[in-house]
């Protein structure tokens, strides 16, 4: 009997868990071929409400993104990402932290460069860029601004673990 009750307990938790990864923003269902062939998949992470994948119009914004998303948390650093920025398919988004939450009593801003503008020397305050990438961002920067911090893969010698490292020191204006 008591196998029976901890079943229907684990079974009740399984399907609540599954109904609340459900987003009611996202209903393929009804949707033809032609529509989904009309609309852009773009994901999202970071500081957001409700990180994931979704469907969004053709000419969507960053901003209309972070919408169907429920919006940035209070910790997002809106100096990290252009809420004009056209969207294109299969392009992935993170929106950075402004608070290191590691640290529970944060009252300082992460010290961050900006990639389109630090000087060499600021540059490589962030651990991960040494002398070599820091010239090559310069380089890059100066015929390709950054509109997105993911453009930062762009450039030789930063792939995908350097920037897992670096994204949360980075951002894209200055105050």
């Amino acid at each position: 009997m008591i196998k029976i009750i901890i079943g229907v307990i684990v079974a009740a938790i399984i399907v609540i868990i599954i109904l609340q990864s459900i987003d009611p923003r996202v209903d393929t269902s009804g949707t033809n071929t032609a529509e989904v062939s009309e609309m852009l998949t773009v994901s999202i992470s970071g500081e957001i409400t409700k990180p994931g994948t979704y469907l969004v119009d053709l000419d969507s914004s960053l901003g209309s993104l972070i919408e169907v998303a429920y919006g940035v948390t209070s910790n997002a650093d809106y100096l990290a990402f252009d809420l004009d920025y056209l969207l294109e398919n299969n392009q992935s988004f993170y929106i950075a932290p402004k608070y290191d939450m590691s640290d529970i009593c944060a009252i300082e801003p992460i010290d961050k460069v900006n990639i389109n503008k630090d000087n060499k020397e600021k540059l490589m305050t962030v651990n991960g860029f040494g002398s070599a990438i820091s010239d090559a961002l310069i380089a890059y920067r100066a015929n390709n601004p950054f509109r997105r911090i993911e453009d930062i893969k762009n450039v030789s010698g930063i792939g995908n673990a350097t920037f897992e490292k670096i994204k949360n020191y980075i951002t894209l204006f200055s105050e």
